[in-house]
């Protein structure tokens, strides 16, 4: 009889982002705005935009493609592919299904999960448990997002907030307890939901022409609200997290945050005590890639040496829903 698997480890990362740069100045052409305001409220210079044919599964294919190739991984090997994001190509087939076909990965259990930004943890953490039943052996994790298609340009202080791009990671089964994805803490609350929405596009506001008018297809934020909420649900997951654990934060290598705003990682990283040198930050040339944040950060830092075998890792998100979580990992 097989034992099941004592811990999951990530064998691979990859990340994809657009050729195609758009810096503030460039928003400031057709926007009402500077680079210098969105620049000293944000910490965002740049961003990538899908172009013409990058669609959400094809910006996610190529991070998986570059993460298998990472992982030493065939995608005939794959059996399991979630995928995170809020701008699907379609409402349906998923686009996990959509990438499986694009990969020619053929025999894989495939959904999709909407977490809005904290989208890769919720996956990270619902393909671990899979892969703890001993199921599964090689899952494939994606984040990705073209943000651009839902950005409204007459609302200056969110549209310079997004960019597109894609991150993923490949997880796998492992006998050694000490490594691997350690701990995982999610939260949601519904209460919250309208401070970060876009009401049009569902059964509740279908398309029509007055919910077009009405730009209802469009990400709608309340952001000073976002900004408390943020800092106050990290915040709390990274001390849960870390007390459940008997672990400090001394003891942290590095820490990856949702990218979203300077002010707001600045602000947790005083509430945590844990100071900027040990944060991974690339949101300055990215922007706020909402699922796709996290799994881009990872595979950078990765590959940028910050993080490197037996470092403990924070990573830490928030996102519309409301959405949280945390999770630990002890890199192999």
């Amino acid at each position: 009889m097989s034992t099941l698997p004592r811990s999951v480890v990530i064998k691979g990362t990859g990340s994809y982002t657009p050729a195609n740069i758009k810096t503030n100045d460039d928003l400031a052409e057709f926007v009402d705005t500077s680079e210098e305001w969105i620049f000293t409220r944000t910490g965002i210079k740049e961003r990538r935009f899908a172009t013409e044919g990058e669609n959400t599964s094809h910006m996610g294919t190529e991070a998986s493609r570059r993460a298998l190739a990472n992982a030493g991984i065939q995608a005939s090997d794959v059996d399991l592919v979630i995928v995170a994001t809020i701008t699907p190509d379609m409402p349906f087939p998923s686009t996990a299904c959509l990438i499986q076909t694009q990969l020619g990965v053929s025999n894989a259990v495939c959904m999709d999960i909407e977490a809005a930004c904290s989208g890769f943890l919720y996956i990270m953490e619902v393909a671990a448990s899979l892969i703890k039943t001993g199921r599964y052996q090689n899952a494939l994790i994606v984040g990705t997002e073209k943000l651009s298609s839902i950005l409204d340009w007459e609302d200056r202080t969110t549209c310079v907030l997004f960019g597109d791009g894609a991150g993923a990671a490949v997880l796998g089964p492992s006998d050694s307890p000490q490594t691997g994805l350690l701990d995982f803490k999610l939260g949601a609350d519904g209460a919250n939901g309208e401070v970060l929405f876009m009401p049009g596009g569902g059964s509740a506001n279908p398309a029509t022409g007055a919910s077009i008018d009405n730009r209802l297809h469009f990400l709608k934020m309340r952001g000073k609200e976002v900004f408390k909420l943020a800092v106050k649900v990290m915040e709390q997951a990274a001390k849960e997290i870390l007390e459940q654990n008997g672990l400090n934060s001394d003891q942290l290598a590095c820490v990856i945050p949702h990218q979203a705003n300077l002010r707001i990682i600045e602000l947790l990283s005083s509430r945590l005590e844990i100071p900027m040198d040990r944060f991974y930050l690339n949101l300055e040339k990215y922007g706020n890639t909402s699922a796709a944040s996290i799994p881009i950060a990872l595979d950078e830092a990765f590959r940028d040496g910050r993080i490197n075998s037996g470092d403990l890792v924070l990573l830490v998100a928030f996102g519309a829903g409301l959405t949280w979580g945390a999770t630990l990992v002890r890199c192999p």
